[in-house]
């Protein structure tokens, strides 16, 4: 049984998922043959055999942008508004690319609707929004995630089965850091845009954190951070958290510099590296590094390593063919956790977003 998957918004990183989609097998997600009406003879008959999607439909806000993605990917259906996706009953689930200040109305509209949803992350803006989401997930009985596409990398897969057989022996300190220059780039500065380093890349370092904590809450964190004076946003964030049996962690975020973005578990028998931690094709076993490869685009991509979406994907179409309502992996209750450790830090760094105050 294919998996169909509608697209909501036209953006980069829907892009980005799309081409990862086409990675996987065929006969695992749809693949819906498109009638091109720009090609006609030889072409046509060409384009028949070989266009095909792993997307039924994509929706934007506006027609011309779903209608020009659709061309790009080979979509059969396109819609110039999300609720009319919301209602095509030939989607299983829907995958929702926009910017995280719409996530909560977003979800809802395709919860409401019946439809399963993978969406990106932060799930939401903040606690409230989560429990929102969540409540009406469960309420309509459709599965959801919250698309942190790094806990389903193969080098992700490795290191939960280190900790779990204990060849790290007890777990003492975790260190994750992740910055990028980004202060150029509008959604990243703007806070009506969900601006800021914690929720845009922070939100990397603390799943790594709370992955290898196996989703314990910590006893305390202490935060402080950067907040840009014309934008109110944060800049950087630098957290400590502790954790029980005298275990830490520490996080370091930044939309200002360049940080080495990589990881760091450090047990009482050995030590693992995680190089590019949000996307890793690498793990660094005391010392000894294994390649974990992702498969080639067909299109250029937004992002480094986008075709590693494909593996959320298929976490996501396992858990629909097994009747489930959330992963195991990436739970409710991981989202919820997300969402309270961006509060509380968000809280004593003095960042307030607008949906803080509704």
């Amino acid at each position: 049984m294919a998996t169909r998957w509608g697209i909501c918004s036209a953006g980069k990183i829907s892009h980005d998922f799309t081409v990862a989609l086409k990675t996987l097998p065929l006969e695992e997600h749809q693949a819906a043959a498109l009638w091109l009406p720009w090609l006609q003879g030889d072409a046509l008959s060409l384009s028949l055999r070989l266009c095909v999607s792993w997307v039924v439909a994509v929706a934007a806000r506006k027609l011309e942008d779903a209608q020009e993605f659709a061309k790009k990917h080979s979509i059969s259906k396109a819609y110039g508004s999300y609720e009319e996706l919301a209602r095509d009953r030939d989607i299983d689930v829907v995958y929702i690319g926009v910017i995280h200040p719409y996530h909560l109305n977003t979800c809802l509209l395709f919860t409401n609707a019946k439809k399963n949803v993978l969406c990106e992350k932060p799930l939401a803006m903040n606690t409230k929004e989560v429990q929102q989401i969540l409540a009406s997930a469960k309420k309509n009985g459709v599965f959801l995630m919250e698309a942190v596409w790094t806990r389903f990398f193969p080098v992700s897969v490795e290191i939960r089965r280190l900790l779990a057989q204990g060849e790290l022996g007890e777990v003492k300190m975790v260190r994750s850091e992740f910055g990028l220059p980004l202060m150029h780039v509008p959604r990243a500065m703007q806070k009506e845009l969900g601006g800021g380093a914690l929720l845009d890349i922070g939100i990397y370092c603390l799943q790594f954190v709370s992955m290898v904590y196996n989703g314990e809450k910590p006893e305390s964190i202490q935060a402080s951070g950067v907040v840009h004076v014309e934008t109110g946003v944060d800049e950087t964030v630098v957290a400590i958290l502790k954790y029980s049996k005298n275990r830490m962690a520490v996080i370091t975020c930044s939309s200002g510099v360049k940080l080495p973005n990589d990881a760091i578990i450090m047990g009482t028998k050995g030590t693992v590296r995680v190089p590019a931690m949000w996307c890793p094709t690498s793990l660094v076993v005391n010392e000894k590094e294994i390649e974990y490869p992702v498969p080639e685009p067909y299109l250029p991509l937004n992002f480094i390593n986008s075709t590693g979406m494909r593996y959320e994907a298929e976490e996501v179409r396992q858990c629909l063919l097994k009747g489930l309502k959330e992963s195991t992996v990436m739970s409710h209750a991981d989202s919820l956790l997300l969402a309270e450790l961006e509060n509380e830090i968000r809280r004593q760094v003095g960042v307030v977003y607008s949906q803080d105050c509704q």
